[in-house]
């Protein structure tokens, strides 16, 4: 079993009076880790899975009493997939103020539902975690750096959900079935949604435009849409842990572009399931566009493990000056250049360098990507 850089710091939250709440997409390990977390403790337990109706039925229509008779004698409770439970927040908050010396574990799919019903429910009874497809550094502690390196491509391609990492011959189906089965789910049960045609369209447009800066009103053209419901498909599909988007950086800079977004997936091997190209890197045009969503997707992973919190944008000047990557972490500014070719050229704009108080300038490349992701 591949050993999460989360697991010790979720352990460590265990019997401290407040739910653990895990929040991912489908299928990227989160009752598998929770469940290792509690078999590690020993204590008796019990598990509720949401997506079954009976389970539903039960939380969403409870009381004290009720939960004590679920409850019984296991000393931590775990629901699973909490997301389809309408106002699953007042049975949380109930569990947490009536049941002491329970612990209370919490897995959703996505933030919809979670965002809503229990943010004021549960202030100051909760820790909560994102989990993400495996990262380098938890591949690389598997396996080995050096085995990670040389699968590369595969990453690319293949991103780097539990499924595609565990059955290496069988990822291209895998993937096809989680984005068929699983990639809106959450968002056509949990919302009034009447054309997931349209939704679906969306997502294949976003994945052909990964690295380019998108436009709202374009995307609507291409699906039919105006530019208010492109704008709500996607707060939704961040919220489902799909997509997230990159702004631009600007202090006010008056040459900067200030209302620009580009959007980049969480997992190569979801972007390239969506438009159903699993080709190998030299059949393919967008090989460059697919290194620069690994590496910062990657950025986000190990920053979120590491619980070192950091804020991400890229950069562009009407003249067509451009950064990659900005990351700010405590007011320190680091520029990176994402390269697919080591031997490519880089200098950062002068017009940025003279105007910011510059931490760190990087530029990653397909030779070096691995010493700025451990």
């Amino acid at each position: 079993m591949i050993e999460r850089d989360l697991n010790s710091v979720i352990k460590s939250k265990f019997f401290k009076g407040k739910a653990v709440i895990i929040t991912g997409a489908r299928q990227v390990g989160k009752t598998t880790l929770l469940k290792q977390l509690v078999k590690e403790t020993g204590l008796p337990s019990v598990f509720l899975n949401c997506d079954e109706a009976e389970v539903r039925n039960v939380l969403e229509n409870t009381s004290v009493e009720r939960l004590k008779s679920i409850i019984g004698n296991n000393k931590i409770i775990f629901i699973d997939e909490a997301q389809r439970v309408n106002g699953i927040g007042i049975t949380l908050k109930i569990i947490v103020d009536n049941f002491a010396d329970i612990q209370l574990l919490v897995t959703g799919s996505s933030s919809l539902e979670l965002a809503t019903g229990i943010k004021e429910p549960l202030t100051g009874r909760k820790f909560e975690y994102n989990l993400f497809p495996f990262s380098l550094s938890e591949l690389a502690n598997h396996n080995s750096l050096l085995a990670e390196e040389q699968a590369l491509e595969k990453r690319l391609i293949y991103g780097s959900y539990p499924d595609a990492i565990n059955y290496p011959s069988e990822e291209k189906e895998l993937l096809l079935n989680l984005t068929n089965s699983y990639l809106f789910k959450d968002i056509l049960s949990l919302t009034n949604i009447r054309k997931p045609l349209q939704l679906e369209k969306l997502v294949q447009a976003l994945a052909l435009q990964i690295g380019n800066e998108v436009s709202y009103q374009e995307l609507g053209q291409i699906i039919d849409a105006d530019k208010q419901t492109v704008e709500k498909y996607i707060d939704l599909l961040e919220q489902c842990f799909v997509i997230f988007k990159l702004t631009a950086f600007s202090k006010n800079l008056r040459n900067e572009i200030k209302k620009s977004r580009k959007i980049y997936f969480y997992d190569n091997g979801i972007r390239n399931a969506v438009i159903q190209n699993f080709s190998s890197l030299g059949l393919r045009q967008d090989t460059g566009a697919l290194f620069e969503n690994y590496i910062i997707s990657e950025f986000i992973k190990k920053n979120n493990n590491k619980r070192r919190f950091a804020k991400y944008y890229f950069w562009r000047s009407f003249q067509q000056q451009e950064i990659d990557l900005i990351e700010e972490v405590d007011g320190n500014i680091n520029a990176i250049e994402i390269k697919w070719n080591e031997n490519k050229k880089v200098k950062f704009p002068t017009t940025f360098t003279d105007a910011y108080s510059i931490n760190t300038t990087s530029v990653i490349n397909k030779k070096n990507y691995s010493s700025f992701l451990m």
